[in-house]
Order: C-alpha cells, then sequence, then structure tokens
C-alpha cells in the first residue's frame, strides 16, 4: 500500500457563524486532511505535535480510521494549538478571535522511520521552517504537495520562498495567488508561480470552485452548491485532503489524473462544510461519497455541436 505524509495542526477550535457557535472542538490542519485522506486505500502517517489536554479519545479516533499517528508528539505539561474565528453573514470572510500557539511554538517535526520512505508528502498550512523540516525526512518522495497562506507570506517570505522551490504541487486561495505572484489576473498569476518551482499550481476559490494550472494547460472544477453551509472551517484542509490521498492511493501524477484528484477534494469539501468543525468528516459513507461523485459529474456533464 502507498503512503502519505501529513504535516500539519492537530488542535482545537472555537467557531462562531450565523448558525450557532461552538466551545472547544477538535480542528487543525493534518486533522482534516487526515480525515479525508483516510477514504482511500493509503497509509496516512500524521506529523502534529498536541499539549497534555488533548483527549485521549481524539487520538483514538484518528487512529481508527486508519491513520498512523506515531508522528504525533505529546507535550504532557504543555497546551494545545487553539485558534477561535468568527465567521460573517457571507461565510466568505471571518475575523480572527485568538490564536494561541502553545506546543506548537516550539514544533520540531520528527517523521517515523515506517514513513521516511513515503511517495507522497502534503505539507498543511504551518511555519516554512516545520514544512523544511519534512521534506528534508522523506528523501524518497516523488510528489510533495505544499498548502500555506498569506501569513507567512508577510512573515517568512524568504524561507517560504525555500519551500516553494522544493515542491511539486502548491495549492493556495485566489487572494494569496495574488500576493504571491503580485498578479491580479490567476492565469498570470499561476505562470509566475510556475517560475518559482511548482509544476502544478492549484487556486481555490472556495464556493466558486477550483482552478488547475500545468504549463499551458488549466482545469476548472466547479464547488457543489449546496442549499446550507454551517462552518467552513477545515473545507481547504479537507479538500486537500482528499486531492492528496487520492493521489497516494493511485500513484499517476499525470494532469489528468490531478484533475481526478481536484474533484474529489471539491467533494470532500462540499461533505466538511455541513457541520461543525470534523463532525460531519467523521460520519461520511462511501455510499455518500460516490452519489455526491455522480452528482459533481452531472454539474459539469453536457454535450453540444461546435
Amino acid at each position: 500500500m502507498s503512503k502519505l505524509v501529513v504535516v500539519g495542526t492537530v488542535a482545537f477550535d472555537a467557531i462562531e457563524t450565523p448558525f450557532g457557535k461552538t466551545d472547544k472542538i477538535l480542528g487543525g490542519a493534518a486533522t482534516f486532511i487526515g480525515l479525508s485522506a483516510s477514504h482511500f486505500n493509503t497509509e496516512v502517517g500524521l506529523v502534529s505535535v498536541v499539549g497534555g489536554d488533548f483527549p485521549q479519545e481524539y487520538l483514538d479516533m484518528l487512529s481508527n480510521r486508519g491513520m498512523n499517528i506515531e508522528g504525533v508528539e505529546v507535550v504532557k505539561d504543555g497546551k494545545t494549538f487553539f485558534w477561535s474565528g468568527k465567521y460573517h453573514n457571507d461565510m466568505n470572510t471571518r475575523d480572527t478571535l485568538a490564536t494561541e500557539l502553545n506546543v506548537l511554538a516550539d514544533f520540531n517535526p520528527v517523521v517515523p522511520e515506517s514513513f521516511k520512505d513515503a511517495e507522497v508528502v502534503m505539507l498543511g498550512n504551518l511555519h516554512p521552517a516545520v514544512q523544511l523540516g519534512v521534506i528534508e525526512q522523506t528523501p524518497a518522495a516523488k510528489l510533495i504537495i505544499l498548502d500555506t497562506m498569506n501569513f507567512w507570506m508577510d512573515s517568512a517570505l524568504d524561507m517560504l520562498h525555500e519551500v516553494i522551490a522544493k515542491v511539486d504541487v502548491i495549492t493556495i486561495n485566489d487572494e494569496e495567488a495574488r500576493q504571491l505572484s503580485g498578479e491580479y489576473s490567476l492565469v498570470a498569476a499561476a505562470r509566475k508561480i510556475h517560475t518559482m518551482g511548482p509544476k502544478y499550481v492549484v487556486i481555490k476559490k472556495g464556493e466558486h470552485g477550483a482552478l488547475l494550472f500545468h504549463e499551458e494547460q488549466i482545469f476548472f472544477a466547479p464547488a457543489l452548491p449546496l442549499e446550507e453551509v454551517f462552518d467552513p472551517t477545515g473545507a481547504g484542509d479537507t479538500f486537500a485532503g482528499g486531492f492528496a490521498g487520492f493521489l497516494a492511493s493511485s500513484e499517476d501524477y499525470s494532469f489528468e489524473n490531478m484533475k481526478r484528484a481536484i474533484i474529489y477534494g471539491s467533494n470532500f469539501a462540499s461533505f466538511c462544510v455541513e457541520k461543525f468543525g470534523t463532525e460531519r468528516m467523521q460520519s461520511i459513507t462511501p455510499e455518500e461519497i460516490n452519489t455526491r461523485l455522480e452528482q459533481f459529474k452531472a454539474l459539469t456533464k453536457f454535450e453540444i455541436n461546435a
């Protein structure tokens, strides 16, 4: 079976949306990525850090979902990373109310020996220094996927460029693509980002879908129109997990297969937003996944006489 290394946060979130609010619940980029990727025929190894306040039941849940948690360090006398945010009525914008790095501030990632030969590495949104540390520990990787954000572009741009030069795929949203490239047109932005190193550029546009760029080729995948969106937290990470999980399981890193991976990522993201936190991701069934894939196919299928 193929192996996928996932590095990112395993954390606590507290979320407020127009539909309600939560106390501390399970969150974190690696959590959402792992829950999504675990639906594929690949071994998922999480690399993260939590504090002594992190419930054993959460670790058990991740393990029971087929994830290897050897790489999740538990700092007994530390506190787990915590983020709190409030979404506006449009659900596309949010205010960060609190960010407590806690044990993440001194995180030194250690990839378990059993995963150092992984072919696919998914670098969740973290400090570029942590991402570099994981790249150095996975020399056998054939596909390295990077997720990052504008915060690192503002605070650690030189090191971020160092990471970008070493990856095969970068996934960022449209605002981040414009900031990183200095270009407003997303086509021009992708072309500029290609010159930084990645062969593939994925630009996420939230409820407006996602774009995949490779040399002169472009693919667009819509987001599934949903009647209700309760909580967008983790949707981008869930997308990345579906994308990486599919590619790891298929061991095919061509542009044509990347297109399928984009659809799988979009499929999982559409589930994630239906409930708060990871709740929906813990309950989806293979039947639901396949049914929604058919909806994606129907959404974009048409015939035309040109």
